[in-house]
Formats: C-alpha cells, structure tokens, sequence
C-alpha cells in the first residue's frame, strides 16, 4: 500500500482539482497533507522538506523565469492599445476578398498573436472577441469561424517566443541535466530555452501552412460556408502602417534568439520596450490601458510562480514516498521499450490537458517522467516538441478542451456548442498528423537546432 502512495496523491490532485479548487494551493496542501500523514506513520523522511527552501530561493534567482513576466506584458500592451486589432483589420483588408480569405486572415494574426502572448486563454479570447463577429457577419459557417479561431488561439503552445515554450525549456533542461547525472555524466551536456525555440519553428510553420491550406481546401468545395468579406482595398501604405511594426517587432525579438545575440530573457525585455514604444509612437497607450496591462501581466506572473512553488512541494512529497521509482519501474516494465513509455506518457498528458493547464502540467508532470525518460534516450528538444504539440490537441479537443470552454464564453448564443465541436475536428486532426510526422521524422525538431549549433 505505500508504494502506491505517490500514485493515490497524485489522483487526489486531480480530483480536488475537477472540484474547482486553486491549483497552487491544491498541489501544496495535498502534498504538506501526505507528508504529514507519512511522517506520524514514519512512511514519509521530513528530510525532503529541508529542500524547499532552496528550491524556491533557486526559483527566484532562475534568469530565465524572468522572460515570463516581459513576454507576458510584451503580449497584454500589443493587445491592450488596440494594436492586435489593427493588425487583423490590416489583414482582412488584404486577404478578405479571397474565398476562405477572412479566415486566412485569423490564422495569420493568431499566429503572431500567439507568438507575443502564449497564453491559450488570452489568445481565444482576443480573437474570438476581435473576429468571431466579422466572420460570422460575412457569411462564414459557424463550425468553420469558431473552428479557426480555437485552433489559432492554442498556436501559442508551439509558436515562439511563447510563455509555454520559456517554463517546458526551463523544466526540461534541468531534467536533461538529471537525466545525464543518473547515467554518471558528470560533464552534462545543456538544453535551453532558445534551444527548443529554435526546434519549435519548423512544426510551428507546418502547422500554420496546414491551417492555411485546409480553410482554402474548404472554401474551394463549400464557397458558401467561407465567403469573401466585402472589405475596402488596402493601400501599400497603409499595409505597412498596420502590419510592418508589430511584424518588425516579433522578428526582432525572435531572431535575435536564433542568431544567439540574445537570450531568451534579454529578447523577452527588448520586445516588452519594444511594444511599449510602439504603443506610444502610435498614440494608443492611454495610462488606463497600460495600467490593465500592468495589472493582468502582475495576475498571470503571480500564478505562474505560485503553481511552481505549489508544484516544488508536491514533487519533494512524490519523490520522498519514492514515486521516481515507482515511475521508473513502470516504464522500464512496459513493452516497446522508450517508444512505448513515450507513446504512454503523451497519453497521460493528453487526458490531463483536459483538466489542467499547460502550466500545471509543465511544472508536475514533466519533472517527474522528464529525467527518465531523456535517461532512457530521448532527444530533449523533440520530447518538449511533442509534449507542447499534444497539450495544443488536448486543448483542442471535445468535450474538455480549455479552448472551446473559452470561446464559448465570448461566442453569441446564437453559435451552438455543438457547431464550436464540429468546427475543431478538422484542426484537431491536421494537428495529430503533424504529432505522427514528428514522432516518425523527430529531425522536423532536431534538425535547425544542430544546424545553428554547427
């Protein structure tokens, strides 16, 4: 019974979870609830606890978790002085005449939407609230608009520089680091954040170019369900006005990480004073809007680092009731070897995105199997690769995916749920494509990241 104890706390995080409860909290106080239990039935060393404390003053002096809050309050400024919203009226302008091209449109934008922001929530919500109405007002399908706008929104997951992309890097070197050291690599090789940035660009790309080419696919058989948006033409001038900055600025912090003039953190600072500056230039930036985007960048920052010191003290707990091992015995015990315990674990993860954020799953989860199975050989950039791409599926898809949960809260009632189902379906398995090919051909992720290296 007790070395299944890691297993019945770990279940009872998700139910208290399913209940509502705050999931920072949650992890903490069950996990303090279990130790506290296994220390009276002397099942559980106190020990372990001694190392939270460092633990969370090593939290705070990580460098690189200092990218979350810029990137954060790089993407809430973008969308708070309207300039998100200029950018896809500059884009409907120029794609909206085209059959299917209002959709195009959205995909686009949401792509570098996701890109500032990485925050699935955000993104939907933006875009559902910013697009939705237009697609809807121009004749496209209800499944096919909201659809679209749900697949764009989870593009933050996979699309760099994304918040996502900053705490898996983060998580996934120290278990690379892990990993290496249980094999008695005492000279560890490293993984960073810029790393998986960098593999994450082709996927990202392919992903875009599938979204794009299935809505002009679509609008190609069904015209009346994607029909050209009766928008005025759009001048050079005005184009550039509208698209060039906010695209110059994205490409800016982006290719200054794949260059390695930057770090993923330095590129986080450059592109929050980036957008600041360019909201100002613009005369968008009213003090009340810089005040709500100061104020929801300090809301998202603080969950962030309240679940990773809550996920902290759930990993002491489940390591000291000996859950590693555990973990570890039940993937070397599986058939197919580390393919199989992969093909396991994206399958946990996958039912798990359904109850929990990508954030939770990043700091609980990817801890725990993380260092087994980069000990076991696997590739760390393809593994979050495949981790972030089968989150995105899971927050796409029926009937528990977050992003259809947020779309639904901002969509009209006169848009059926059942038409926000139908409308993914598509996208989700464009999306379980791009995962096969990437399980098949790991290079779609190994390869630019050797290259730069080289």
């Amino acid at each position: 019974m007790v070395e299944l104890l890691p297993l019945l706390m770990f279940l009872a995080v998700c139910l208290l979870l399913m209940l509502g409860y705050p999931v920072a909290f949650t992890l903490a106080g069950t996990a303090l609830a279990f130790a506290a239990g296994g220390i009276l039935s002397g099942t559980f060393d106190a020990g372990f606890l001694s190392a939270l404390p460092g633990r969370v003053f090593g939290t705070m002096n990580n460098t690189t978790l200092i990218a979350v809050p810029l990137f954060i309050l790089m993407g809430t400024i973008l969308e708070k002085s309207r300039i998100a919203e200029e950018l896809l009226g500059s884009m409907a302008r120029v794609f909206g005449s085209l059959q299917g091209g209002l959709g195009i449109s959205v995909v686009v934008v949401g792509m570098f939407l996701a890109a500032s922001t990485g925050i699935v929530g955000a993104t939907v919500v933006t875009m559902g609230l910013l697009s939705l109405p237009s697609m809807l007002r121009a004749g496209y399908s209800p499944a096919l608009a909201t659809g679209t706008i749900c697949a764009t929104g989870t593009l933050g997951q996979i699309i760099p520089p994304s918040i996502a992309l900053v705490l898996l890097g983060d998580i996934l070197a120290n278990a690379y680091q892990q990993a290496q050291l249980s094999m008695n690599v005492f000279t560890p090789k490293t993984v960073s954040v810029g790393d998986l940035f960098v593999g994450a660009l082709i996927p990202g790309l392919v992903l875009v170019a599938l979204y794009i080419l299935y809505l002009t696919v679509y609008a190609r058989l069904r015209p009346e369900a994607a029909p050209p948006a009766q928008e005025e033409k759009i001048t050079l001038l005005e184009l550039l006005h509208g698209l060039l900055p906010p695209m110059l600025l994205i490409f800016l912090v982006l290719g200054s990480i794949l260059i390695g003039a930057a770090t993923p953190t330095e590129a986080a600072g450059f592109g929050a004073i980036g957008a600041l500056v360019l909201a100002m230039v613009r005369g968008q930036l009213t003090v009340a809007r810089l005040r709500e985007a100061v104020t929801d960048t300090l809301g998202v920052t603080c969950m962030v680092f309240m679940i990773l010191i809550g996920a902290a003290v759930f990993s002491l707990v489940f390591r000291g009731f000996g859950g590693e091992e555990l973990i570890h015995g039940f993937f070397h015990s599986l058939p197919g070897g580390v393919m199989g315990a992969t093909l396991v674990v994206m399958l946990v993860i996958f039912l798990l995105g359904f109850i929990l954020d990508f954030i939770e799953i990043t700091f609980v989860v990817v801890p725990i199997v993380g260092p087994i199975l980069l000990a076991m050989g696997l590739d760390p950039i393809w593994l979050g690769i495949m981790i972030a791409l089968n989150l995105q599926t899971s927050f796409l898809t029926p009937p528990f995916g977050f992003a259809l949960f947020y779309l639904r809260g901002v969509a009209p009632d006169s848009v059926p749920t059942s038409a926000i189902y139908r409308g993914v379906i598509p996208f989700i398995i464009i999306q379980l494509l791009l995962i096969v090919a990437l399980w098949f051909w790991p290079e779609m992720a190994t390869w630019l990241p050797e290259r730069l290296k080289q």
